[in-house]
């Protein structure tokens, strides 16, 4: 396990040093990383391996468009601040808070789908893991390749 660890550090030391500092490996990598983070903690199998990819990729590209959308809208959410356009503010806002709801969509269906891959071994595994919340996809805090998602909900 250490090993195993030690590995996946040094690949995201020779991802962040190929692309410069500060600069976030791309989406492929980052979900690469993921992947064999979830395969280092729940064995998981080639064939899991590549219906997770599927899944964390499709749900990347589904959220691709949506975070580009909800970054403009910020950007003009804080011009409308600026100008105390409030009608412009709450349009805005409204606006961000349901493409904020479409991005937890996203990452939770990815979550359920990859949950419902797992072996009942697996999901007792990953229940038992500390998980970082909602959002965690593609759209969350670290992307993919950070610590694994949280499980659905019942």
């Amino acid at each position: 396990m250490a090993a195993l660890t030690a590995s996946l550090g040094f690949a995201q030391f020779r991802t962040r040093a190929a692309n410069g500092p500060g600069n976030p490996p791309d989406p492929a990598t980052m979900i690469q990383m993921r992947v064999a983070y979830l395969t280092s903690l729940l064995s998981l199998t080639s064939a899991q391996q590549t219906q997770a990819t599927t899944i964390f990729t499709n749900a990347y590209n589904s959220a691709s468009s949506i975070k580009s959308s909800l970054q403009t809208d910020q950007q003009s959410l804080a011009a409308a601040v600026k100008a105390n356009g409030t009608g412009t503010i709450d349009q805005l806002a409204a606006t961000i808070g349901t493409l904020q709801g479409q991005l937890v969509a996203i990452n939770a269906k990815a979550d359920g789908a990859f949950y419902a891959i797992l072996t009942s071994d697996q999901q007792t595994k990953y229940d038992s893991m500390p998980h970082g919340g909602p959002g965690f996809g593609p759209g969350g805090p670290g992307g993919p390749g950070g610590p694994p998602p949280a499980p659905p909900q019942e």
